[in-house]
């Protein structure tokens, strides 16, 4: 029987660009070998998000070798233009996620909209139908996608690999709201793959914090800018019904 606030699914793509974002700013960028504990949040709520909860990852399982291919790129300069650059990009990609959500009890002004059973039924919706926004693996550039699955399912490429490490590699943000601290900070972590499956630490467990600048989190009300669960789900189907 799953828990009523777990969901796994098979993400893929043809690339994927992993990397520490505090050295995106420019140049040439090449990407971790594995995904990151915060790529990986980030597809969670392309497939559905509110602010009342927040997504915890568990496991990830590698289903295809590691391979890498180099590319010439024209990225935006912030002065405006483009620049030329050299990406490593991961190639052919394919993963098995198990993740599940908690309640951000940072949002004590959401304590009503804590109702499991309906962003769990909402987030098996969203999951079916490939997300509620685009999925990006690591950088817009690219595109990701992402359906059911039973994790453990089928045969991986790297099931009998015995163990990996990685070392010291960017695992995730400390945002404010999910904080309580005005301020944001990186986590980092050194991952292990045991014969293609990674268990990342939770973001305290993390030994490794750094503060990057000061934020405040945005405030959000169920009688302001926030609307119920159920009444975006309504509609949500009055779209999908009127395209149909």
């Amino acid at each position: 029987m799953p828990r009523r606030n777990s969901i796994e699914f098979r993400l893929w793509g043809r690339y994927a660009l992993f990397t520490d974002p505090l050295t995106r700013i420019g140049g040439e960028k090449c990407s971790y070998h594995i995904p990151t504990y915060e790529a990986l949040k980030g597809v969670l709520k392309s497939i559905y998000w509110k602010p009342t909860l927040i997504w915890v990852v568990d496991e990830v399982r590698v289903m295809k070798r590691i391979r890498t291919q180099t590319k010439g790129t024209k990225p935006q300069e912030f002065s405006g233009g483009n620049s030329l650059a050299i990406y490593t990009f991961l190639s052919d990609v394919e993963y098995q996620v198990r993740a599940h959500f908690e309640w951000n009890t940072h949002r004590q002004e959401l304590a009503a909209d804590r109702i499991e059973g309906k962003h769990y039924d909402i987030a098996k919706r969203m999951l079916e139908r490939g997300g509620r926004q685009d999925i990006y693996l690591g950088t817009r550039d690219c595109q990701g996608y992402v359906e059911p699955c039973e994790f453990g399912s089928g045969v991986g490429q790297l099931d009998a690999d015995g163990e990996l490490g990685f070392g010291l590699m960017f695992h995730s943000f400390d945002y404010p709201d999910e904080t309580g601290e005005n301020k944001l900070y990186t986590r980092s972590c050194s991952p292990t793959m045991v014969n293609g499956v990674i268990r990342f630490d939770r973001p305290e467990d993390c030994k490794v914090r750094r503060f990057v600048r000061d934020m405040s989190p945005k405030a959000f009300g169920i009688s302001t800018n926030l609307r119920a669960v159920d009444e975006e789900a309504d509609d949500l189907a009055d779209q999908l019904e009127a395209q149909s």
